[in-house]
């Protein structure tokens, strides 16, 4: 694979046409997102330097244990290879011959970052916070795959969003762009923001915002145990870890309040209304203990689809802004909606708003998956070239 152009300036290649400097990127967080977006970002370079005029340059790639930096030339492709090479052995970036610990993100930004650079946040942590706060004040731009930032303070997504909601809100320089924080590759959020800049007054969002989940109810509608569903999610590796993560319901919680705040909504992830899919009795049981006491739940669950399906009516996991409020948990739609007729893992959200009413502005498709995740992520990149 070739390498990167070197760091000088304007340069006239073998086609004959101009290619501007590289564009610096720092990387948190290189689990199976930040893993995908470098392969995905190696393999289009071509692409991306014929069509675009792009060369995406790395000078710093960061996991939660450790950093490799290389902040003059940035890795070449071989190096990126080696990287990936060791993280898909399960390597943490501190066994690189380049690696490092890290214990301050900030610190990487401060030391690495450059006139033009895109701080892109793969990571699954409010820690990274700091780090973003730095990179929009020194004018760089920001990229996040990342909910947890978004979804902690109403302050903390003022400045991250640059939203002007707030009059006290500080102010920032740079440029963020955040779709893959709800749909993965699906213009939600770009959806969502061109409806509310244009001043159309939204009146209700309904979705379904969990593959996992989505899988789930589609197995309930077609007759399937609860746990049985359950366990074949989780051995399809469908679910975190630790299923809980998924039936609890706070991820779907962080999407809505991500897309609440994307109204102009003031409102603190305590402000949502969460109903998960387990008791808490099950709640501190070993993963397997609790995959084992699911089938006490399959009656339940039976019943819920067979009163829903009296009504003409299927089950779905969905959130719900109405009127002021967010509420997350289990629902039944009429079957012949958009909700209704979702299956399998994709994700969907109905838009309602006074352009889009009755008939709602309707986003569905693959919501889920690293390697769309990563795509969405690589095209926020594009746009704020």
């Amino acid at each position: 694979m070739a390498d990167f152009l070197g760091d000088s300036a304007i340069q006239t290649t073998g086609a004959g046409w101009i290619a501007s400097a590289p564009k610096p990127v720092i990387l948190l967080g290189l689990g199976g997102v930040g893993q995908a977006l470098l392969r995905q970002i190696v393999a289009k370079r071509a692409f991306h330097a014929e069509q675009y005029d792009l060369r995406i340059r790395f000078l710093a790639l960061c996991d939660s244990r450790g950093a490799v930096v290389e902040p003059d030339d940035g890795f070449s492709d071989r190096q990126l290879t080696e990287i990936l090479q060791l993280k898909e052995q399960g390597r943490a970036l501190t066994n690189h011959p380049l690696g490092g610990i890290q214990e301050d993100l900030a610190a990487i930004v401060d030391i690495v970052g450059q006139p033009g650079a895109v701080v892109i946040d793969c990571t699954a942590s409010d820690a990274t916070v700091e780090a973003l706060f730095l990179a929009l004040n020194r004018g760089y731009q920001v990229v996040l795959a990342n909910k947890k930032p978004l979804t902690i303070e109403q302050a903390v997504y003022d400045q991250l969003s640059r939203s002007r909601a707030a009059a006290d809100a500080p102010r920032t320089l740079g440029q963020t762009r955040w779709e893959t924080t709800v749909g993965a590759g699906l213009p939600v959020i770009a959806t969502l923001n061109r409806l509310v800049s244009s001043g159309d007054e939204i009146e209700r969002i309904a979705g379904a915002f969990s593959g996992t989940l989505g899988y789930l109810m589609t197995g309930l509608e077609e007759g399937r145990a609860f746990s049985e569903t359950v366990r074949e999610a989780f051995r399809l590796g469908y679910t975190e870890p630790d299923p809980r993560d998924d039936l609890g319901g706070i991820d779907v919680a962080r999407k809505a309040l991500i897309l609440a705040r994307g109204m102009g909504w003031r409102m603190e992830m305590d402000q949502v209304q969460v109903s998960g899919l387990y008791p808490e009795r099950l709640a501190d049981l070993s993963v397997d203990n609790f995959l084992a006491e699911l089938p006490s739940l399959d009656e339940r669950y039976r019943q819920e689809a067979a009163r829903a399906a009296s009504e003409g009516k299927v089950l779905r996991y969905t959130a719900t802004l109405a009127e002021g409020a967010c509420c997350v948990g289990l629902t039944a739609v009429a079957k012949e909606s958009p909700l209704g007729r979702l299956s399998g893992t994709d994700n969907l959200v109905e838009l309602y708003s006074c352009w889009y009413s009755p008939n709602p502005l309707v986003i569905q498709g693959r919501g889920a998956g690293v390697e769309a995740t990563a795509a969405g992520v690589l095209s926020d990149v594009m746009e704020l070239r």
